[in-house]
């Protein structure tokens, strides 16, 4: 290649990959990225290996499970937990291979401030960071971003310095728009460019959406998903969520809202593509963190082994080089900076975990995938921390550990207490694809497939240095 592929990755928080207009599950409306599917490469098995903000963002960046960056929870307040400096992130490895870098939105990947400083200079608050430049940017040279901050509709934002930028205006339309200018600047520039653009949305508070995407759904028919209770709604945390079918209904309208929103920008940034001339020349991927369980098994957010909280939407597009369809290849989160680095053909960082399937993501033939992705969840919680710690104990040897197959997901599930059972979980997806019927085992010997798995699952154990079941 005389210049190399530009890159836009576009990602949003909380986006389910059942919630989408092409896949007819749910009566969402986003016209923009139905059209888009049909130009790309569609993962219908994309996951979150640790479905939770920091985490994943964390494996995107360095291609790396949790247990080996360190980011098993979210960036938060009390939790001495951010991705560390030197790290290789594919941010640093773009930069060294000349792409104009930028990231714009949501990081969540810094230590809050006000873990080490009581009022902070740049106005940061409770899980809020900005980050300066330097080594903890990991490459990205344009620069506007927060840590974590969910007030959709006065978001905030730093650059290069610790004055908050305050904004009045939707986060998602507000960062298509610095997106565009950094677009349209790109057409100047003689230098591939590399541009993240990371979403808030559709994360709660779901009612932060415009209205004008509020009315889309006013009168529209809702049909709740075959696993969904509606009585009384919890977060893995063990806290209560409002629940009711009213008001969860209300959260699925106000969440379909914001997809559509979702979509509008996406289009604009499409749009601007072409109006660039850079639609042949670029690599574009559409996706999301985690997903959002909305009253699936009686759980609204994420941190569970549900589909509906590890499955992810995932798309690709780049003409010539990328074919149309769908792909059943079992894509994970560490999997994603591999295979990016391996369509750009640019060198992969050795301590990478996941996988580069750029040869399938091209359809090149004979190219093999995964016959499994592996997922995790931690204790995190302040308290369980420090419930773990009095007793001696290491909490990140607590909680989930999974292995999702084409066809099986099962479940080791130490409880996120340490006087909780150890409880096993065999998922039929094929035969249950709601996960409504699990097998409950005593051990993995009870059940052949489950014994295949288990040990599977032990290796990769073994291989992370993960004390989970040791």
């Amino acid at each position: 290649m005389s210049k190399r592929p530009n890159l836009l990755y576009i990602f949003a928080d909380q986006w389910r990959r059942q919630a989408v207009g092409f896949r007819s599950e749910e009566p969402v409306m986003t016209p923009h990225i139905d059209a888009f599917a049909k130009e790309g490469l569609v993962f219908n098995q994309a996951l979150s290996c640790t479905p939770l903000c920091s985490p994943h963002r964390a494996s995107l960046m360095t291609g790396k499970y949790p247990q080996s960056h360190g980011v098993y929870t979210n960036c938060k307040l009390g939790a001495d937990v951010m991705l560390r400096p030197d790290e290789i992130c594919i941010g640093d490895v773009l930069k060294a291979a000349g792409y104009r870098t930028g990231y714009i939105g949501k990081w969540h990947l810094d230590l809050p401030e006000e873990n080490v400083a009581e009022r902070p200079v740049s106005g940061a608050r409770e899980w809020d960071a900005y980050t300066p430049p330097g080594p903890k940017r990991h490459g990205f040279d344009f620069w506007h971003s927060y840590g974590a901050y969910d007030h959709h509709l006065e978001p905030h934002y730093w650059r290069d310095s610790p004055r908050m930028i305050e904004v009045k205006q939707w986060s998602v339309e507000h960062e298509t728009d610095v997106a565009l200018d950094f677009l349209q600047r790109s057409a100047d520039d003689e230098r591939p460019f590399a541009l993240f653009v990371s979403w808030n949305p559709p994360h709660s508070p779901f009612e932060l959406v415009p209205d004008k995407y509020k009315q889309l759904y006013a009168s529209c028919e809702l049909q709740l998903r075959p696993n969904v209770q509606a009585g009384e709604l919890n977060v893995h945390t063990g806290e209560k969520v409002a629940g009711g079918k009213e008001r969860l209904e209300q959260y699925m309208r106000d969440y379909y809202a914001a997809i559509s929103g979702l979509d509008e920008q996406f289009g604009r940034l499409m749009a601007a593509l072409r109006e660039h001339g850079f639609e042949q020349d670029t690599v574009v991927v559409l996706s999301a963190d985690h997903g959002e369980l909305m009253g699936a098994h009686g759980l609204m957010a994420k941190h569970a082994w549900y589909e509906e909280s590890v499955g992810i939407p995932c798309l690709m597009r780049w003409p010539g080089h990328i074919p149309r369809g769908e792909t059943e290849l079992l894509f994970n989160s560490v999997d994603i900076m591999p295979t990016l680095l391996g369509l750009l053909q640019l060198p992969i960082p050795e301590q990478v975990e996941g996988s580069d399937y750029s040869a399938a993501v091209r359809g090149e033939e004979g190219a093999a995938g995964a016959a499994a992705a592996f997922l995790a969840a931690f204790p995190g919680r302040k308290e369980v921390i420090e419930a773990f710690s009095s007793r001696g104990l290491d909490n990140r040897a607590y909680g989930w550990r999974a292995i999702r197959t084409a066809n099986h997901t099962y479940v080791i599930h130490r409880g996120y207490a340490p006087e909780e059972p150890v409880q096993r979980l065999l998922y039929d997806l094929r035969a249950d694809p709601f996960q409504l019927q699990p097998a409950h085992l005593a051990s993995a010997d009870e059940h052949e497939e489950a014994m295949r798995l288990e040990q599977e699952l032990k290796q990769w154990l073994q291989r992370m240095g993960d004390a989970f079941l040791f």
